[in-house]
């Protein structure tokens, strides 16, 4: 019997200068997303919960900080994230291997997801994928913008400000235990971060091929040695900006979704995906019903590998 799947809206846009992503959580569901995700074949019969949004108000709000918008508003949500997580997967003890569905939202949503990961099961180690167009590996010592969904994927590292990065109880993962998928958009210091870091890196281009994939495949065969699990963030601009997806900061030239599709199935054949997350949606800005079911696709490709 597969392991139930939970969801946890992250109604948030405060990491950013854009509204919209904080009604995403509410405009899937709309959308039929449950349905969805019960229909895939690859999740049929498996338990598909709903627990609900961690209480996040306002979702968005105007700040003029060039170094972190909003840090006070995201360093008291992210502690309630990682509690309604963690009380969600850790039922029965943790006993049936709950997988964590979070929607977001924007990307600040993986790093509460990660500390509630970490609290339900603190004796495990995990690897994560963070798929995006962008790096989210600024800091506020290096952003040009002060936008800190640029920089969960730092704080989760353990890189930033200490009151970010004990909001999201950072690290939260070891950087040899974290790759970047589909990053091309990024910030000069933050690549030169990224470059000299332990982090590995796969670009679209590169995903695309067979050449590609196997050192996906590499990768992942390396680090299920060492973790427990995975958890896939995927926001969802790192998918080709012309296919008309509702996403926030849609960029060219990126992944096909049959290529991430099989990127991600090659990471959760090498590890248990524990978690995969869709953000970076805004359904004003595209077509919602195919965002919706593109994400129901991919949560299929994380929680059903085979």
């Amino acid at each position: 019997m597969a392991a139930p799947i939970a969801i946890v809206g992250v109604p948030t846009a405060l990491g950013g200068h854009l509204s919209g992503m904080e009604f995403t959580p509410a405009g899937l569901r709309a959308l039929g997303l449950v349905e969805m995700l019960r229909s895939r074949p690859g999740l049929a019969g498996v338990d598909v919960r709903d627990a609900g949004d961690v209480a996040i108000e306002p979702g968005f709000r105007p700040d003029p900080d060039p170094r972190a918008k909003n840090r006070a508003e995201i360093c008291a949500f992210l502690p309630r994230e990682r509690d309604l997580v963690a009380a969600t997967i850790g039922g029965a003890g943790g006993t049936d291997g709950t997988r964590l569905l979070i929607i977001g939202g924007d990307c600040t949503a993986h790093a509460g997801a990660m500390a509630g990961l970490r609290a339900a099961r603190p004796d495990a180690r995990y690897a994560i994928a963070w798929f995006d167009a962008h790096g989210d590996f600024n800091t506020p010592d290096t952003t040009p913008s002060g936008n800190v969904w640029g920089m969960p994927f730092a704080m989760l590292c353990g890189r930033g400000d200490p009151d970010l990065v004990a909001a999201a109880d950072g690290p939260t993962v070891m950087e040899q235990d974290a790759a970047l998928f589909g990053g091309q958009v990024l910030d000069e210091t933050e690549s030169r971060m990224l470059a000299s870091s332990r982090v590995a890196q796969f670009g679209a281009g590169m995903l695309g091929t067979k050449a590609g994939l196997a050192a996906v495949e590499g990768w992942a065969r390396s680090v299920a040695t060492r973790v427990d699990g995975i958890y896939i963030a995927f926001d969802m601009d790192c998918l080709d900006g012309a296919e008309g997806w509702a996403v926030t900061m849609p960029e060219p030239d990126g992944l096909a979704l049959e290529t991430a599709e099989a990127a991600i199935r090659v990471l959760a054949a090498a590890m248990p995906a524990v978690g995969f997350g869709p953000t970076g949606v805004t359904l004003a800005n595209g077509d919602g019903p195919k965002t919706a079911a593109g994400a129901a696709r991919l949560a299929e490709a994380a929680f059903a590998p085979a």
